[in-house]
């Protein structure tokens, strides 16, 4: 019988090998995607206001459907750049962009990227990741951020008892972060939708 710390390092093997290309691509090839809103969060768009230079460099990972995309098209960014390893959704989006230069669309690994930007848009890409790649995720994060770029989006600030999505705390990303990044804010969203209040922390993370 296997012990206790075992039955995780197998549960996590395998759902490492599960969340692959193959896996994410069958979920847009059945429209299985019960995570997307079909809008741009409220809480994202919120801050998506507060910015003023639309010239700043923006990265969407794991990017879906891209309606926070959408968004900062229709406020008028001139830099976003979204990344999935979907090729059916890349394909989707290369479609659907198809007459917008001011966006380009990457079909790849977010922890292959080698670019830079000001800003990354953090939207159900960090719960979409076994919860054992979360340090790769900080250090790739910081890595892929200019000199005091920003992290900025949502986390989840509960527990699922399977995954994805994979839950966390507060304290957890406290932890998990600190080394990289100065926390401007990560607070308890006021403005989640309503499946979602009270489980969402929304953040804004400096890269040191």
């Amino acid at each position: 019988m296997k012990n206790t710390s075992e039955i995780i390092k197998w549960n996590t093997m395998n759902n490492e090998k599960r969340l692959d290309q193959e896996y994410w691509d069958n979920q847009y090839k059945t429209n299985a995607t019960g995570w997307d809103l079909g809008k741009v969060s409220p809480p994202i768009k919120e801050y998506i206001d507060t910015l003023k230079n639309k010239n700043i460099s923006i990265l969407i990972p794991g990017c879906g459907n891209s309606h926070e995309a959408e968004y900062l098209l229709s406020q008028g960014f001139t830099n976003i750049t979204l990344i999935d390893i979907a090729p059916t959704l890349v394909e989707n989006l290369q479609e659907k962009f198809k007459n917008y230069p001011n966006i380009k669309i990457v079909l790849g690994d977010f922890f292959e990227h080698k670019d830079q930007y000001d800003l990354v848009i953090e939207q159900t890409f960090f719960c979409a990741l076994p919860p054992t790649m979360r340090e790769k995720y900080v250090v790739e994060m910081h890595k892929i951020l200019k000199a005091k770029g920003l992290l900025v989006g949502l986390l989840f600030n509960k527990t699922f008892e399977s995954g994805p999505p994979f839950g966390g705390s507060k304290a957890e990303y406290e932890q998990l972060f600190k080394d990289y990044f100065d926390f401007k804010i990560m607070e308890t969203c006021h403005n989640s939708i309503a499946p979602r209040a009270n489980s969402e922390l929304f953040i804004e993370f400096k890269k040191k």
